[in-house]
């Protein structure tokens, strides 16, 4: 029995807002969800996670490489125009080491790095003396018009291979600001005291929110807390795929190499993302339309029945999946059953989401008719029913980069049309049975 919350705002919120300070915040919804019903696992105490991105990129200036790099060979051997080192003058400017013009003292010796071209007489190569004789002294040599030719094509490689290694640091720091960052636990949400810290502190615009019940067996660790994450796609799971040891070879197999290697986990929700990704034309790209991602998600639902059927799998799977890439949220409430109910999903939108009472009690407002904020949860956050839409049974809710909803029916053998009586009449005993939730009658819930 998961439960989630996303955010997709025009603004970053304060991750408090929707996992600690709520009266019914997801750590709240934990130990004591409203949708649960007795069940046989009614507490989600499996481990939480946390993935958010960035509020906005990074302003942090570039480190540009220097252009300035020791003589070449060639340049040593032409005794090119090279200064005295630092120790050098300020040894040459003290007054008890450099003779004045006037001295008598003998001319101090050539330093190591005063070169000039071999086999050319002191009095061959022009002097030039600084300062009146009491700074830095440089030996002068004419480049030969080859050599100054060969100097400028050494100059403007070195420039090219600087701007070239800027740019790679540019493109770098913009893809790692495009990736989300993830925090997640194996211990209780409700009693992490970094979960706390760090939820007064980070600002999103885009947050995913997860507590986990366990459906397979095994200690509860990390890895197999939600939400994963490739490149810059996130992604979590409310559900079971059913029976999933009857289909996990067969759907590894559908896989290529890198996604078959890529988990670092064992649950039907982390293998179910690698599907997802297998449908996407480029999972490593850096930017996704919410067709394509809309698609690959029908699909992945689409292969994961087609492999239950095969393996003789009679029972109904679960799959309220949520994916976005920081732009677009593609969450689905779906079921393969057309009489059964599918575990509980909502969403809610505004322009401002606040506390108007103490004690967390939070509303959503509607100042206009613009939406500035969407949730979607597996039960609401707040304990008024007008704010939230309860999304229907095999449906998907997509949520666009300009703040569009579009609610969007999974129409296969499973789906049963609004018109017809029997969507209307679907059982939630499956799901209240499997301890993933129910239907509206949650406002009973949330008032007792």
């Amino acid at each position: 029995m998961c439960r989630f919350i996303v955010y997709k705002g025009t603004e970053p919120i304060q991750l408090s807002h929707l996992v600690t300070r709520p009266r019914h915040s997801i750590i709240n919804q934990a130990f004591e969800s409203k949708l649960r019903l007795p069940s046989s696992r009614p507490m989600n105490a499996d481990g939480f996670g946390l993935g958010w991105y960035d509020a906005a990129p990074s302003t942090a200036p570039v480190i540009r490489p220097t252009t300035d790099r020791p003589p070449t060979p060639r340049q040593r051997s032409r005794g090119v125009v090279l200064p005295i080192s630092s120790t050098s003058a300020s040894s040459s400017s003290s007054p008890t080491s450099s003779p004045g013009p006037h001295s008598d003292s003998p001319a101090p010796a050539r330093a190591p790095d005063q070169v000039r071209a071999p086999g050319e007489a002191d009095a061959d190569v022009p002097l030039a003396c600084r300062n009146g004789g009491h700074g830095p002294t440089e030996i002068i040599a004419a480049p030969s018009p080859q050599a100054a030719d060969a100097d400028k094509r050494d100059d403007e490689h070195a420039r090219a291979r600087s701007a070239e290694l800027v740019r790679a640091r540019e493109l770098e720091r913009e893809v790692q600001n495009e990736r989300p960052c993830v925090f997640k636990s194996e211990t209780p949400a409700w009693s992490n005291a970094n979960l706390t810290r760090l939820a007064e502190k980070i600002r999103s615009p885009l947050v995913f929110a997860h507590v986990r019940a366990s459906t397979s067996p095994g200690t509860p660790n990390e890895d197999n807390c939600h939400p994963w994450i490739f490149d810059r796609l996130m992604w979590m799971h409310n559900g079971e795929v059913s029976q999933f040891a009857k289909i996990k070879r067969a759907l590894q197999a559908a896989l290529p190499d890198d996604l078959f290697l890529y988990p670092s986990g064992y649950t039907d929700s982390e293998w179910a993302f690698m599907l997802f990704l297998s449908k996407l034309r480029d999972p490593h790209a850096r930017s996704f339309t919410h067709v394509e991602l809309r698609d690959a998600m029908l699909q992945t639902i689409q292969h994961i029945n087609a492999l239950c059927k095969d393996a003789g799998v009679t029972s109904p799977s679960l799959l309220n999946f949520v994916v976005s890439d920081g732009a677009t949220v593609i969450a689905t409430r779906y079921i393969s059953s057309r009489t059964s109910e599918a575990s509980s999903l909502f969403f809610s939108s505004g322009t401002s989401f606040d506390e108007y009472q103490d004690g967390g009690l939070y509303r959503m407002t509607k100042a206009d008719k613009r939406e500035r904020l969407i949730l979607v949860a597996s039960e609401p956050l707040t304990f008024e029913p007008r704010d939230w839409i309860e999304v229907r049974t095999n449906t998907m809710v997509v949520i666009t980069p300009k703040m569009n909803i579009l609610q969007v029916p999974i129409i296969d053998e499973f789906w049963v049309p609004p018109q017809d009586p029997a969507s209307h009449s679907r059982s939630t005993d499956f799901a209240i049975e499997m301890g993933f939730g129910h239907g509206f009658a949650w406002h009973q819930g949330i008032e007792a």
